[in-house]
């Protein structure tokens, strides 16, 4: 294998292991070289040293957990290996300018510090639009759950099947745009889950007597940056994945608050009875124009 598969793999390995021990012998030991070939090997391959990497990579996941979710700090530290909170606090400040805590309390989620996993030879990033939507009323229904962190990428694609499968489960036809709205919260029960809300909805003027909604709402107008995705329906929470994980942090975009919009574009026709394998999905992420 050349150096750049061998990178790859190692970056991958690496991702899933961010809260495990990782000194460079225990890197070097997986990669199967010695600490000092290995890191010039990482060097020559990302351009990164790979122990700054390794904690760049931590620290930006702390910072998801920290807006995420309503852990203790001190938790949040040591679960990505840091020795203590003054250790973490030190370390944060210096990637994202803040401290913890007000990183935390901030209303807008800036994209600044944020290290997006080095992904090599994955091909060009999804393209963004710029858009200003209007306040559009929707009838649909909310429902929610609640998971840790770690299970929101699973339990997410399972439960956006299952409550679409609900909203339209006596409809005869299907409306030609659907409407996916994504929050989440820290649960207010446990300090390491978040709870999900997801609003299956369409415009007022697709409501049919057949569809199971009950509530009236307004889309929120102002301005998104929107992504499409077209292909497999499995494929979907890998790519608003690679949104968050990397397109937000490259493009330094500020998330405002409100909430993700899926605007899916179906057949228009009679319902099937299986849902479709692949989809075409408009995915938007509120902002706040904040760049120079």
């Amino acid at each position: 294998m050349d150096q750049a598969g061998i990178i790859r793999d190692l970056l991958v390995w690496l991702e899933s292991h961010l809260d495990q021990p990782l000194s460079l012998d225990n890197v070097a030991a997986k990669a199967g070289y010695s600490k000092w070939h290995l890191q010039r090997m990482f060097k020559d391959v990302t351009s990164h040293a790979i122990g700054a990497y390794i904690r760049a990579r931590r620290l930006s996941k702390a910072a998801v957990a920290l807006r995420l979710t309503s852990r203790p700090i001190l938790d949040i530290a040591l679960q990505y290996r840091f020795d203590s909170q003054q250790t973490f606090t030190r370390a944060f400040k210096k990637q994202f300018t803040q401290t913890p805590a007000w990183y935390r309390r901030i209303s807008d989620w800036n994209a600044y510090g944020l290290r997006p996993p080095i992904r090599l030879g994955d091909g060009k990033l999804p393209e963004p639009t710029w858009v200003s939507l209007p306040e559009t009323e929707l009838i649909g229904q909310t429902q929610s759950y609640t998971c840790i962190l770690e299970q929101i990428s699973l339990f997410r694609d399972e439960m956006r099947l299952h409550f679409w499968r609900q909203f339209l489960t006596e409809a005869d036809t299907v409306p030609l745009v659907l409407y996916g709205l994504h929050q989440s919260r820290p649960s207010a029960e446990k300090d390491d889950e978040q709870e999900i809300l997801y609003t299956t909805a369409v415009t007022s003027d697709q409501m049919s007597s057949q569809l199971h909604a009950t509530q009236r709402m307004m889309l929120e107008g102002g301005d998104y940056v929107q992504f499409t995705y077209e292909g497999p329906r499995s494929g979907l929470q890998e790519f608003v994945l690679q949104i968050y994980g990397t397109c937000m942090p490259t493009l330094k975009l500020t998330r405002r608050h409100g909430q993700d919009i899926e605007r899916f574009y179906t057949h228009g026709g009679k319902k099937r009875a299986e849902p479709p394998v692949d989809i075409r999905c408009e995915y938007l992420i509120p902002i706040r124009h904040n760049q120079d």
